[in-house]
């Protein structure tokens, strides 16, 4: 009798295993990369890319800045919820984090970082090897809490979520002459970013990663800040600098069909976020989802001085941050390519 217990609690164990991953469950969520995805890291840093201050955090718990670059919860947040994680994502160099939240995930994103190192550098945020550095002392402390097998487990079973190129294009290509003063053409530059894109996860793989969520560069072109580069209130989005976003993800998209097949990437599984299209569509179908307004920012530009009354109407809460509506809008198809593609 024992033993057809213990014969049906292993089968029982086995199936719900398997159910689980086929289901997609991830232990936890990972993040680095820029302000699409930070969550306070930057809170920090003697920079002025700054996120704790009125009026962001308009919508989140008790109304306070957090250091997230929007009206509420940003995109990695909106992600963990969505894979089933938690519901928010904790930074990495905030003062204290509880054991459990460490186990579940945190955030190692800074707003302005760039994965060339001239981007991170000029801002004055956290460049890709400083993120690189702080998953290193965030494994450490894992293994202290949860032992080195369970730590090695986490770590390999959770979502890798990398946004990179954002502000390398934005800033380092279109804001400043730095990447021309390198003699970089728009061609140039985005398969260079590409490069140190692959280069970046082989670090992150390297201390035990395996299931990476690579995100494509948003709309740059449709930002309100681009628009108002172009005089104002534009009907058009900028048309090169969207071109050029094109650019940096279609060799991205390449990349990660490519990469996991890769001796150096041996067991590692990567999946393309498309940021660009989904909200590319919700830019051009900004009422069917809801929005009123998808060209001026809610807050934190000359065109809004004065925040507006209801940032969920806004596609974009500043002048370059989509609102949390926003990413939960786009998040819901990309986090079912998450799934499908890491599960």
């Amino acid at each position: 009798m024992c033993r057809k217990k213990a014969l049906a609690l292993a089968l029982f164990s086995i199936y719900f295993l398997s159910t689980d991953a086929r289901n997609g469950s991830f232990p936890a969520l990972l993040a680095f990369g820029d302000s699409i995805l930070d969550t306070g890291n930057n809170n920090f840093l003697l920079t002025l890319m700054k996120g704790n201050i009125w009026p962001y955090g308009r919508s989140y718990t008790m109304k306070i800045p957090t250091g997230r670059f929007g009206n509420g919860r940003v995109f990695s947040d909106i992600v963990a919820e969505g894979l089933g994680i938690k519901k928010v994502l904790p930074a990495y160099r905030k003062l204290f984090t509880p054991p459990s939240e460490l186990k579940t995930g945190v955030c190692f994103a800074s707003g302005g970082a760039g994965v060339d190192p001239v981007t991170s550098r000029m801002l004055r945020v956290l460049k890709p090897k400083d993120q690189v550095n702080d998953f290193k002392g965030y494994i450490r402390k894992l293994k202290a809490i949860a032992g080195p097998s369970k730590a090695k487990d986490i770590v390999a079973n959770a979502v890798i979520l990398v946004s990179q190129g954002n502000n390398d294009i934005g800033i380092s290509y279109f804001g400043t002459p730095t990447a021309i003063f390198r003699g970089m053409t728009a061609g140039r530059y985005t398969t260079k970013l590409a490069g140190w894109n692959k280069q970046f996860m082989k670090d992150l793989y390297d201390q035990g990663a395996r299931k990476f969520a690579v995100m494509g560069v948003i709309p740059l072109g449709c930002l309100p800040m681009s628009r108002i580069f172009l005089g104002g209130f534009v009907v058009f989005c900028n048309f090169f600098a969207n071109k050029v976003a094109e650019d940096y993800n279609g060799k991205l998209r390449k990349g990660v069909k490519s990469w996991g097949n890769e001796s150096g990437f041996r067991g590692a599984k990567f999946v393309y976020v498309d940021m660009f299209n989904t909200l590319m569509d919700v830019i051009k179908n900004y009422r069917r989802y809801g929005f009123s307004n998808e060209k001026n920012g809610c807050c934190c530009m000359i065109t809004a001085i004065i925040p507006c009354p209801n940032p969920d109407k806004y596609v974009f809460y500043d002048f370059v941050h989509p609102s949390e509506k926003a990413y939960k809008t786009i998040s819901k198809k990309l986090v079912a390519d998450i799934k499908s593609g890491l599960a």
